[in-house]
């Protein structure tokens, strides 16, 4: 069991520009506020200046995946003079948060726990430290307790910020984490047990609020879902949700879980070099093969798949449904297309079907 430091919050911005030195430093910064839609939250590189670190109290709007697997990049050909590969260099990255640990798994399994591991996603995952922090507030899309993921992270993290008055509890969850406070120890002291049962309170506090907002949404329990695709494969629920569907993509891209990708060549150079590029499974060629088949012919299909994958392949293969509850793809839908309406259908029509004997 690691331990528990605390911080106080100029000190930790001292740490954070010294990490500059060694690191590439992501921090989230405010990307949109306004009164209507609240704020978002991005990652940037930090600058060489010195400006504090902004809390974000909720996830960002980019998936964690995109430091791991870019949405386009060269992964075999032509990398230099000397044609070696590409050296990733070490990267920590601030403002991680539960949700987004929790939809990591999913990345991991895939690129690492496969038959083949994907060598340069390994690099980057090896070189990558997360210091992520609390949730002190949430986004009305935020759902992360239906599918029993806390507002606050409890694993998968270096070091985790759990915000106090005049500064942060610091947690170590990996060896890594612990040889970085070791490393910077000056910043640092030993947690108090006052300060630790502070904590406890301002989780409890965030974890009753985020209740009371999802009570009135009657969401469908996470121990359900791999019923609800199996006995509702039929329903109309997939065609009545599809009708709005523009095959845009972006709930598959900003989607921590989502991780289909395309390989393509392209000629440079005097050779030829292999791209890998995010793919999507609402587009209308994804499943087509060279013959000219598709088995995802339709829009109704390819949005029943995407459920399917995410709510029947991964409870059966890692133990889990692929959905952390982060609500980036129902902000993004331009079809207004809710992740959380859609599953709430399936179960109503499902239980129609059970009372009167029709299906």
């Amino acid at each position: 069991m690691y331990k528990i430091y605390y911080v106080e919050t100029h000190k930790l911005n001292d740490f954070a520009n010294q990490l500059k030195k060694g690191f590439n430093v992501f921090v989230p910064v405010v990307k949109e506020a306004n009164f209507t839609k609240g704020t978002d939250y991005s990652y940037a590189k930090a600058c060489d200046t010195e400006s504090p670190l902004i809390f974000n109290p909720y996830r960002a709007v980019e998936p964690l995946k995109s430091f791991f697997t870019h949405s386009l990049e060269k992964v075999a050909g032509y990398f230099g003079s000397d044609q070696n590969f590409i050296v990733e260099e070490k990267t920590i990255v601030f403002g991680v948060k539960s949700c987004d640990l929790a939809g990591h798994k999913v990345q991991d399994f895939v690129f690492l726990e496969g038959v083949e591991v994907d060598s340069l996603y390994r690099l980057r995952r090896e070189n990558t430290l997360f210091i992520s922090s609390d949730c002190t507030d949430f986004k009305s899309v935020c759902h992360c307790l239906a599918w029993e993921i806390l507002p606050y992270p409890t694993e998968g993290f270096d070091l985790n910020l759990s915000p106090l008055n005049e500064g942060y509890l610091v947690e170590v969850g990996s060896k890594k984490g612990e040889e970085l406070i070791q490393q910077y120890q000056e910043y640092f002291v030993n947690a108090r047990d006052t300060q630790i049962s502070s904590r406890r309170t301002k989780r409890e506090n965030i974890v009753s609020r985020l209740k009371k907002h999802l009570f009135p949404q009657n969401l469908v329990s996470k121990n359900i879902v791999q019923r609800l695709m199996k006995e509702g494969y039929n329903l109309d629920t997939w065609q009545n949700f599809m009708l709005t569907c523009v095959e845009c993509g972006g709930c598959n891209f900003i989607c921590d879980t989502c991780h289909c990708f395309l390989l393509a060549d392209t000629k440079e150079s005097q050779q030829n070099a292999r791209l890998r590029l995010w793919d999507s499974c609402q587009y209308a060629n994804y499943a087509r093969v060279a013959g000219g088949a598709n088995p995802l012919k339709n829009r109704t299909q390819r949005l029943r798949f995407r459920f399917t994958k995410k709510f029947d392949f991964f409870v059966d293969n890692l133990g889990m449904p692929a959905c952390c509850g982060c609500g980036r793809c129902i902000e993004v839908c331009p079809g207004k297309i809710d992740l959380r309406e859609v599953l709430k259908d399936l179960a109503k029509k499902l239980n129609e079907a059970q009372t009167y004997g029709t299906k």
